[in-house]
């Protein structure tokens, strides 16, 4: 059986687009990594698929991932539009490029090796690991 690991991420931007920067929180057997980054001329939206990227390309071995963002438009596309983007070659249903393809990509080929479970959570609502992969991406920013 594959280890199960949990990755809590989040993205921030300030503007839109604008500085932006990600953070990751993975936790296995009682250990805890944090990693983040940033960009500076980027957007949210970008930000929150680089933390969700990030945690699942440091795992070294095929895991059982839990992965919880507070993004829906992360949620939604893994795990409800992809499938038909690829179908309809990276296209949205109103025949339009799919925004970020390049990291839907990444993302997809990031997940490939694992079985991940993705759970949403509410931001800013008192989640203790959300709030801090959010104080991540937002020292990502205040580092730049």
């Amino acid at each position: 059986m594959a280890e199960k690991i949990y990755i809590y991420s989040d993205g921030a931007c300030r503007g839109n687009p604008g500085p932006g920067g990600w953070g990751t929180l993975l936790k296995y057997n009682g250990t805890e990594k944090e990693l983040y980054g940033g960009e500076e001329d980027t957007t949210n939206n970008r930000m929150e698929l680089m933390g969700a990227i990030s945690g699942l390309e440091s795992l070294t071995k095929e895991c059982e991932v839990v992965l919880t963002t507070d993004s829906q438009y992360v949620m939604k596309g893994i795990t409800e539009w992809m499938d038909g983007w690829k179908s309809r070659g990276w296209k949205t249903a109103a025949k339009k490029p799919v925004k970020n393809q390049d990291l839907w990509i990444r993302l997809d080929d990031a997940c490939k090796p694992h079985r991940i479970e993705w759970q949403w959570v509410k931001g800013h609502s008192g989640h203790e690991e959300n709030e801090r992969v959010d104080a991540l991406a937002n020292k990502a920013i205040d580092e730049m």
